[in-house]
């Protein structure tokens, strides 16, 4: 029975160009996706960028460039993963779009109605890398954690606040009663004792006179909306709400059947698995489905930073890996939801190991080895991958395939077929009829994977030419 599907990514927010924990993320959520089609649901897959914010607004300054100009131009930036990945994403929702605009303005309307929205004067620090605000027990010797070095601003000024302390009690029953609501479990149970020690009321929104870069609260063009309530809010504008509320409930799901997964980086936790939906709860809106947390990744041991000179690029790896290599490197990295640590060195070894003189090599000899043999196409169940894709599992659905792969080329190994068409032809079209099936199961379990690679040895069962997959590094 055909089905609605809907996933999401972060919105990466346009201070920098696209790095490859992002290209991780949406390689993953591209993979789900690929596959809900396969199975022949209705999908939509979205993603974007948060254009916003302080810290937009600071450095579009600091580059003495006008603000909407500075977010076009990495827009653009991210927009060119689709074809640089060979995503296939269906909706890439900008802040700043217009439609944006208004949804973000109609949530607001609806959280003010239902009385979770008041203004006072407050005091707080503020990370602006984070663009989220600190307690001290946020902090390490005084600093972000995850921006050491960079200051802290104290914000002294009358905002709007939003009343995230009533929504305790509610995200522990929404927790309770999935138990897969956040995974991996750990995030889950980090999620769930950070709503227990007690929420607090946030602030919504900025003076524009200090920070004019943001959406205009609605009723008050003193105030600009934080950045957050605002960029959390594409998640269902990218569906047209509220205008087009048979897409939105078609998609994003009802109470009673949450249909929504997110899939975001473990900075994320908070704010998609506790701010948003209680967002959604104080608009009497559905909740999402499910939120996939994912780790960070290091390179040789150490964050990724300008700084030290380690940051590598996607561009980087499709230049040198390609297309599908690169993605094959993201996905089985390591688990899902652990930090992984990479180096060119361990990327360079698994890329040979796997690719080039594993599935390459076994795709090279098996059409030449078998000339112009038939052999009956194998119906492929890929729903027995279903189970670990819905966990988000890849890489393991990745050994398993690759466990064909290494047992194919024992199997040559074995047989020698280059040894039978000298001497026995009936065994050698035996043996090459069996590789010829192996080689056409792998295609298909691919087809979310590596979709470029895919298509290129089906290709070459079909003509029998001799293909090269993957240049050896």
């Amino acid at each position: 029975m055909k089905k609605n599907f809907y996933i999401t990514t972060t919105l990466p927010y346009v201070n920098a160009s696209p790095h490859i924990g992002f290209a991780s993320e949406i390689v993953y959520a591209d993979v789900r996706a690929r596959f809900e089609r396969l199975l022949g649901n209705d999908v939509v897959f979205n993603t974007g960028t948060d254009e916003h914010g302080a810290k937009i607004w600071q450095k579009a300054q600091a580059e003495g460039i006008d603000v909407q100009e500075y977010v076009d131009g990495y827009a653009a930036k991210f927009n060119k993963l689709k074809t640089m990945l060979d995503l296939s994403y269906t909706n890439f929702i900008r802040t700043t779009d217009e439609s944006h605009i208004k949804a973000a303005q109609e949530m607001w309307h609806r959280v003010d109605a239902n009385g979770f929205i008041y203004k006072k004067q407050y005091s707080v620090k503020y990370c602006v890398g984070c663009e989220l605000e600190k307690t001290d027990s946020d902090l390490d010797n005084g600093e972000c954690p995850l921006h050491p070095g960079k200051e802290l601003e104290l914000i002294e000024e009358e905002n709007y606040f939003f009343k995230f302390s009533e929504f305790g009690d509610k995200l522990l029953e929404l927790y309770k009663e999935n138990s897969e609501f956040v995974i991996p479990k750990k995030r889950l149970n980090e999620i769930q004792a950070f709503v227990e020690r007690g929420l607090q009321d946030f602030s919504i929104s900025r003076l524009a006179s200090k920070m004019p870069w943001g959406v205009a609260v609605p009723g008050d063009e003193t105030q600009v909306m934080y950045v957050w309530f605002d960029a959390l809010t594409n998640y269902i504008s990218t569906l047209g709400w509220p205008e087009d509320a048979e897409n939105f409930e078609k998609f994003w799901g009802t109470k009673e059947n949450p249909n929504a997964i997110q899939i975001a980086g473990k900075d994320n936790l908070r704010q998609q698995s506790a701010m948003w939906q209680a967002m959604l709860m104080a608009a009497d809106l559905p909740t999402s489905k499910q939120v996939f947390i994912n780790g960070f990744i290091g390179v040789d041991g150490q964050k990724m930073s300008k700084s030290i000179g380690n940051v590598i690029a996607p561009s980087e790896m499709v230049e040198r890996y390609g297309v599908d290599g690169t993605r094959y490197l993201l996905l089985t990295k390591g688990n899902f939801g652990e930090d992984n640590d990479i180096s060119w060195e361990k990327l360079d070894a698994k890329y040979n190991a796997d690719l080039a003189n594993g599935l390459g090599n076994l795709t090279a000899r098996i059409i030449t080895l078998a000339g112009d043999i038939e052999y009956d196409v194998p119906e492929v169940d890929i729903e027995q991958l279903q189970k670990n894709i819905d966990q988000m599992a890849l890489n393991k659905v990745l050994e398993n395939i690759w466990k064909i792969v290494e047992d194919a080329n024992k199997y040559i190994e074995q047989t020698k077929p280059w040894e039978l068409r000298k001497k026995d032809e009936a065994e050698l079209e035996n043996v090459m009829k069996k590789l010829l099936v192996d080689l056409h199961k792998i295609a298909t379990l691919l087809e979310s994977f590596l979709p470029q690679i895919s298509d290129k040895i089906k290709n070459a069962l079909e003509t029998r030419k001799r293909v090269i997959l993957f240049e050896r590094i």
